[in-house]
Order: C-alpha cells, then structure tokens, then sequence
C-alpha cells in the first residue's frame, strides 16, 4: 500500500513516525508526500491534551469523504491517543486500524490480515535495532528510552506508554555514529525523562561523555528532563563537553509549591531555581526554556501569581505556555476545584504576553554578537538564504544556498523578529 503519515505531538512522535514508516517500508509498502496518493492514512497521534485529540478526530472526519471516491481506502490511528482510545476509534470514528505505541511492529500483519486494533501495552519493548529513516537530510532525533515513572497527577503518559525502559547504549552510539557519517550531525536524544537514563553501569551524563567523543557529528541535544532528577554530574558534562549545545529544557509547569505538590511533581520552586543557578554558573550561556501550566485543579490567584513571579526571576528563553486539560484515569481529573475555562484562558494569555516579551529581549541580547549555525534548511521566504539554529536553540537566518546545508556557519547577529535572529 501507498502510506502517508500525519504526525502530531512531540519529538517523540515524530521519531515514532520514523520507526514506523521503516517498519511499513521493509514490509514492502510505499511512503508517499502526498495525501492524494495514499492507499492508507495514517494518525499518529498525541493524549496529552485533550485539543490534541481533537484536532486528529477533526482530521479523521475531514479525510473520510475520499472513501466514496476510493472504497479501499483505509483510515489508521497510531499512538498515544491510539493507546488510549482502542477499539472505541473503530466503532465511533469509522476507523479502520487502530496500533498502540508497542504494537508498530505487529502493524503491517494487522494490514495485511485487515484486523482492526492491537494495544496491549508491552513494557519490554524498546524497537531495539530498527534504523530508523529520518525525515531531515541534517538531524536527527534519537530514542534512547521509553515510558515515564513519574505519574505527575496531570499526565497520562504513563498510562500509555508504560513504565520506563532503556536502550542498551551500544545500539544507541552506533545509530548516532550512523546518522553522522549519513551527515546527520544535529542529534536530539528523546526520552519523557532522558535524566532516567540507565543501561548496565551507564547512567545518562555517560552516555552524553560516550557520544560526545563520535568524530561524525558536530552537536548533541536532549530532551526532556525532570527538575527532580537533573544531577551535578549531568550539568558538569554539559559544561566539560563541547558537543553537547548550551541548552536545556526544563518544564516547570508551576512556580507555586502547594500546586507542585498537588501535581506530583516532587520539588520546590526553590529547588528548580536552585538548578537554574546552577546551570548558568556552569554554562554561562545557556538558554532554558519551559513548559508551564496555568488552570490546575486549585489554582488559586495568589498560585498563578507565584508562576508569573517565577517566570520574571528565572528569564526564560522561550516557554511552552497552555493550560490544565482534564485527562481521563489521572489523579488530577478527579481533583475538587477544577478551574472554569474562562479563567484557564485569561490566565494563559497572560502567561503567553508575559513570555513574550521576555523572548523578545532575550533574542536583541544577541544582536551584536557572533553565533555559531548549523544550517538546516532553505528559507522559506527566500532562495538566496538558509535557516538553521544556533548552539543556544534559536532559529537564525542567513544568506547561503543549499550547499550550505549540513554546514557550520559563524555569522553575526544584525536584527531579531523576536523570534529569529536575522544573520550577515
């Protein structure tokens, strides 16, 4: 069949989407660019909030008048909100095959046998020694581990994906070397907690000393970590090794203790700002940025004040704002006090203006400076110019052509959109 993927979510999505398009292809389908063509649809999917979801079901309703025109069309859903949903995608939504985040390699059976949906979850598997074929000519984005352990009391990625489970690092030095030498020298390494990382003797910071040392590639990135678990080993290697890019996200997600608490986030506003002095006294460069949740069950005015407080102490470089969406079977669902919309919304665009002009004058900072690019991309605005991010994850834009692609490039900063930073 002639597939086509639709990815929503996270990086983590988008790697999935990778892995199971290699499954399919080696199955002896065909990945094509273009809907139009597709024998099957494909949803992959994200649950952790519920517009998430009902963006894809839009999707889903939208795509299904082409089956007048073409009965043998079929119509997928893969993913956590696959997870979630199962057969209730099939009976409700005219789905017609549903896979759950450890069934990818049962998919193209599931095709083939026209069967329907598979989720049983699978807390062992990893997809171990699939080589994913990257989307990007010039990154890549590397699964080390899956699950989460954390249960914070909004989340429903545990429910989903399972517990958490580590890939040996041999596989995943080897995959990082492999990317490189394909001149995929941008590497994110993807986990829920990537600070969990533990294989054998090897903890995350040497995993990140093992990959710094691959001659093939030029940087390394990783997402996500938890404040709870991000150690004085971890930011002594960010510090010490000179691959690994002056960046780290670090959700937040409330600057109020008692809703940290009530979230099962396990720390203190004191102890993340704690880890933010002292990744700036390590790393003085370096740019963190956020998620942060307006609307939790209980959030009082003085609560949400607390987070804007802490927004305007700690100076993100950029914040992923959004508000508390109910989740089914988490704590936080059942929770008294649930917000109403109306102020969830009030409080988030204050959140948004806030980190906006914060993002602003972070980006003129740079203006003067000189920065180093690693050109991803045409432009999208102009032919004569390429796109790409710098070390501290801006996106920066500068004259070049698509030779430059794959390229390091030191250029100064001349203006900012607020942001892009607008190189010569």
């Amino acid at each position: 069949m002639k597939f086509y993927i639709e990815t929503y979510g996270c990086q983590m999505n988008i790697a999935d989407s990778e892995l199971i398009s290699t499954i399919l292809i080696e199955a002896g389908h065909q990945l094509v660019n273009n809907i139009d063509e597709a024998d099957l649809i494909i949803f992959n999917t994200c649950s952790v909030r519920e517009h998430a979801e009902n963006r894809v079901l839009g999707r889903i309703a939208s795509e299904k008048y082409r089956k007048t025109s073409n009965p043998d069309l079929k119509i997928a859903v893969i993913g956590c909100m696959a997870q979630r949903m199962g057969k209730r995608l099939i009976e409700n939504y005219s789905v017609d095959y549903v896979a759950g985040v450890d069934q990818y390699l049962d998919f193209p059976k599931l095709i083939q046998e026209n069967k329907g949906a598979i989720t049983d979850p699978d807390y062992t598997q990893t997809y171990s020694g699939i080589r994913p074929h990257h989307q990007s000519r010039t990154c890549a984005y590397i699964t080390i581990m899956r699950g989460c352990n954390n249960f914070c009391s909004y989340c429903i990625v545990p429910y989903v994906r399972g517990r958490e489970r580590s890939l040996p690092a041999e596989l995943i030095i080897e995959e990082v070397k492999r990317c490189g030498e394909k001149g995929l020298k941008d590497i994110t390494l993807l986990g829920q907690n990537v600070n969990s990382y533990a294989y054998q003797d090897i903890n995350f910071p040497k995993l990140l000393r093992l990959l710094n040392d691959i001659d093939s590639i030029h940087r390394i990135r990783f997402i996500t970590s938890h404040p709870k678990d991000l150690s004085d080993e971890l930011i002594e290697v960010m510090a010490e090794c000179s691959k690994i890019c002056e960046h780290i996200h670090l959700p937040l997600q409330s600057g109020d203790n008692d809703i940290l608490l009530a979230m099962n986030r396990n720390y203190t506003i004191k102890h993340y700002i704690n880890i933010v002095n002292k990744l700036r006294k390590a790393i003085p460069d370096i740019a963190i940025t956020t998620d942060v949740m307006t609307g939790f069950p209980g959030e009082s005015e003085t609560a949400f004040n607390h987070t804007l407080q802490a927004m305007r102490q700690i100076q993100f470089d950029y914040a992923f704002c959004f508000k508390y969406s109910p989740r089914e079977n988490t704590k936080a669902a059942d929770l008294p006090d649930q917000i109403p919309e109306a102020i969830r919304l009030e409080r988030l665009k204050k959140m948004v203006i806030l980190q906006r002009e914060i993002s602003k004058n972070k980006y003129e900072a740079k203006i003067g400076s000189k920065v180093e690019i690693y050109v991803e991309s045409l432009s999208k605005k102009s032919a004569h110019q390429v796109s790409g991010k710098t070390r501290d994850f801006k996106i920066a834009v500068l004259d070049g052509t698509e030779r430059d692609l794959g390229t390091l490039k030191k250029a100064q900063v001349l203006a900012s959109t607020g942001s892009t930073l607008l190189c010569g």
